[in-house]
């Protein structure tokens, strides 16, 4: 299975490095080919300039910013995303890397008085996330995870229906157990290897 993987962390010592890395050994134990948008280390702008916003609803055109990152969505059956839950959402590059890169008529089609719209990325048919919050479980779910929300249900959205949906985090990041973190890693390292299962 072609498998992208989204990384949006800054710091090359982190638990979140640390899960892309175990995440990366489960796919190439499986035999995955996998590519990595590592948003960070790549420079990723995550802000939408004005120009391009103007453009954001012509066909063709608005694919011209991010080519490269659309090219990356076309070629890959599996979507994963790996970063940190800050105040309960996503980070500020995931979610410009979505505002940006998820543009009407390439990923979906924009809707109209009787037609809702209509995802374009049936290529992809497995969407995960896998993610660190500070809070707990209980506190994640009484804020609702918007996140996983705007992923799952958002992203997952515009892909294949009936396709595969995971989520997978640590609650608690900031206090949890060593233990409880290998623990974690060691789930990661299962979906890598059971994913498109």
């Amino acid at each position: 299975m072609r498998v992208l993987v989204v990384y949006a962390h800054p710091c090359g010592e982190s638990f979140n490095a640390a899960v892309r890395d175990r995440l990366l050994g489960g796919l190439s134990a499986a035999g995955h080919e996998v590519r990595v948008a590592d948003l960070y280390a790549e420079g990723f702008d995550p802000v939408m300039g004005d120009a391009e916003r103007r453009g954001y609803h012509a066909p063709g055109a608005n694919e011209a910013p991010v080519a490269g990152e659309l090219e990356r969505l076309r070629w890959c059956e599996a979507l994963v995303f790996v970063y940190p839950t800050w105040w309960f959402g996503l980070p500020a590059i995931l979610k410009g890397w979505l505002d940006r890169v998820f543009v009407p008529h390439a990923t979906f089609t924009m809707p109209t008085e009787t037609q809702r719209p209509a995802g374009q990325l049936t290529n992809i048919v497995d969407i995960a996330v896998v993610t660190t919050c500070g809070a707990t479980w209980l506190v994640s779910k009484f804020v609702g995870e918007p996140g996983r929300r705007t992923i799952l249900r958002g992203i997952g959205g515009l892909c294949a229906p009936g396709g595969r949906r995971r989520y997978l985090a640590l609650y608690r990041m900031d206090t949890v157990s060593f233990d409880k973190r290998a623990t974690f890693l060691d789930r990661v390292d299962r979906l890598g290897r059971r994913l498109g299962a």
